[in-house]
């Protein structure tokens, strides 16, 4: 198994993860590439020492950005949406923001 510090790269902090942190205890991270749902779980369980309850995971599309007449694109990236057990405490990250 792969270290759960090269799984969960950052957390992901919008207003649209806050309410979803406060309506249905889903938190949401960006995460490396080849992770799959059981990594990301593991990951979160022995790093936060939380029960995980669902993990969903999405593909990222990096956008195309221009440099004057060149064009390049931001590399493409992985987040996944983890909803906790009813009852648990949240992730710190969340709290101090």
């Amino acid at each position: 198994m792969k270290d759960a510090r090269e799984i969960i790269l950052r957390p992901i902090v919008t207003e649209k993860t806050a309410d979803a942190k406060e309506e249905s205890n889903i938190v949401c991270f960006e995460v490396a590439r080849h992770a799959n749902k059981i990594e990301v779980r593991r990951a979160v369980e022995t790093l936060f020492g939380v029960k995980v309850v669902e993990v969903r995971v999405v593909n990222m599309v990096g956008k195309k950005r221009r440099f004057g007449r060149s064009v390049g694109q931001r590399p493409d990236w992985r987040k996944a949406y983890v909803r906790l057990a009813a009852g648990e405490k949240s992730v710190e990250f969340f709290d101090q923001v």
